[in-house]
């Protein structure tokens, strides 16, 4: 699977302000110096040890979004790094950002080469074992399609790094592990797709994070084995779009 050339941008991000990471702490809150001179607290979306991407003295990006039912006004959306091959690059670190981001890649027709035409996107849809967990997306194929048995689609958001290959995940994870069981428990009357989300633009390549979980890594082959589809889809952030930038290669 040959990474795609063509961008397409798919969301917007809207208005982002810059500033510096001061630290992160409590797993949910990010001091930041912004560029205006004031020092606020953001929400972190991200609890997870955000391997490569969590560098205190470096840029970010915030998104201001005030409302009486959040107690935090700011919220952290992305993060500067050095990029691979030189340079910098905007990651995406909010991780309730990829299920929209891949519904709109999905909506705006990126993927059918994949997944064939999608008559219908429903999210977090009740499956599995006693039906106690949530599908991130259920698609229905549109009437003709090639395959019409309903796809499920579980995405992972990707920001960790070794050069130009993304891995996921970048800590053990119990409840990524359950998702792949599950998954596979879907074949063969429907099909079963992860997609992860790599939430940077400067990786073309994308393995499981063997090294950081051993047992996901397993899983993951597994899966593949049986018949899980992968489709690293590859991502872009402004502060203006997010844009798709086609599939990783598999290097797995």
């Amino acid at each position: 699977m040959a990474p795609a050339t063509t961008a397409v941008p798919v969301l917007p991000t809207g208005p982002l302000v810059e500033g510096v990471l001061l630290k992160r702490y409590k797993r949910f809150l990010a001091d930041v110096a912004l560029d205006d001179g004031q020092t606020v607290t953001a929400h972190c979306p991200n609890t997870g040890p955000m391997t490569g991407v969590l560098l205190p003295g470096g840029r970010v990006r915030l998104r201001h979004d005030p409302s009486p039912s959040r107690k935090l006004a700011w919220t952290w959306e992305q993060a500067q790094v050095g990029a691979h091959g030189g340079g910098q690059v905007w990651v995406g670190v909010n991780t309730a950002l990829p299920n929209r981001l891949v519904r709109a890649t999905i909506e705006a027709g990126c993927l059918e080469p994949w997944l064939g035409p999608v008559g219908s996107v429903r999210a977090e849809v009740p499956y599995g074992e006693g039906r106690r967990s949530r599908i991130d997306l259920l698609l229905t194929p549109a009437a003709g399609a090639a395959d019409p048995r309903p796809i499920y689609v579980e995405v992972k958001n990707t920001t960790w790094s070794d050069g130009d290959l993304a891995l996921f995940p970048d800590t053990v994870t119990e409840r990524g592990q359950k998702h792949l069981v599950e998954l596979t428990a879907q074949l063969p009357g429907a099909r079963a797709v992860l997609v992860p989300c790599l939430s940077r633009g400067d990786v073309t390549r994308f393995a499981p994070g063997d090294s950081a979980d051993p047992r996901y890594g397993e899983l993951f082959r597994t899966a593949v084995a049986a018949g899980v589809e992968v489709l690293p889809c590859r991502y872009s952030f402004t502060d203006a779009a997010v844009t798709f930038l086609g599939l990783a290669a598999q290097a797995w």
